[in-house]
């Protein structure tokens, strides 16, 4: 364990095997921090927050501070961090509130950007991407290996599912189906994430399952309800869309369409 003399910390913390603390960090009670977590200079952990193992953390992040919610009171509410997520610098990220399980929660192999902003009671998967400067407003859930471009801006409660790409500067106010690219102001479809597909070892004939479900649900001029009654009897042969018609039926703000 290696901790600068310049930083405090709270002797309530709990620091695991191997941490390692910069000049100036403000460590708070009720944090708990996984071995093998390095956290640069100026960075501030408020609790309650348990960070994973291997996390990094980069200079002037502020973490697990109170939520952004006029209705917070001071309730008993946590930030949980999985491991391997890289926090760049100027991020932050709020604890949860009392009207949405009290948690704000991130999970594994995430690369959060420099002034990334992650509000209160967001779900956030693993092995994601947000560029610089992305903003995630309160009760926000995004999937796994979903990429936020740069300025990316979301709604409060808007879902974002797996495999989903929003590009630079877009303003998301509705739900973004698995696979599905966006851009622009409010954002709109622009097809799937075909080279995203790729990169993960997606082969050419499930890409073009996809894309025929894309189509059915954003050209052929079909209902929501229709169009995801064709989908889920395709799912039988094509699993992958079957992520599309769970997110479908778990949707609260309507699709992006």
């Amino acid at each position: 364990m290696s901790i600068h003399p310049s930083a405090v910390i709270h002797p309530g913390a709990k620091l695991g095997e191997g941490v390692e603390i910069g000049p100036f960090c403000v460590i708070g009670e009720h944090v708990e921090i996984g071995a093998g977590t390095r956290i640069d200079s100026h960075v501030v952990i408020h609790g309650p927050t348990r960070l994973g193992e291997d996390n990094r953390i980069h200079s002037f992040a502020a973490v697990g501070g109170d939520p952004q919610d006029k209705k917070f009171h001071g309730e008993h509410c946590v930030l949980e961090i999985g491991e391997r997520n890289l926090i760049r610098e100027f991020v932050t990220i709020n604890r949860g509130t009392a009207d949405d399980g009290g948690i704000t929660r991130i999970g594994h192999d995430n690369w959060i950007m420099a002034y990334v902003h992650i509000a209160h009671d967001c779900r956030i998967g693993n092995n994601n991407t947000f560029a610089n400067a992305a903003s995630m407003a309160g009760h926000v859930h995004i999937g796994n290996h979903v990429v936020l471009g740069g300025f990316s801006l979301i709604h409060q409660f808007c879902k974002v599912g797996d495999h989903a790409f929003t590009a630079m500067g877009a303003s998301v106010n509705r739900d973004v189906p698995p696979y599905v690219m966006v851009a622009g102001e409010y954002a709109q479809p622009r097809g799937i994430n075909s080279e995203g597909l790729k990169r993960r070892g997606f082969t050419p004939e499930r890409i073009a399952g996809i894309k025929r479900a894309y189509r059915t649900i954003y050209m052929a001029g079909l209902p929501l309800a229709e169009a995801r009654a064709k989908i889920a009897a395709e799912s039988a042969e094509a699993p992958d869309l079957s992520l599309l018609v769970d997110f479908i039926d778990a949707s609260t703000r309507s699709l992006i369409r």
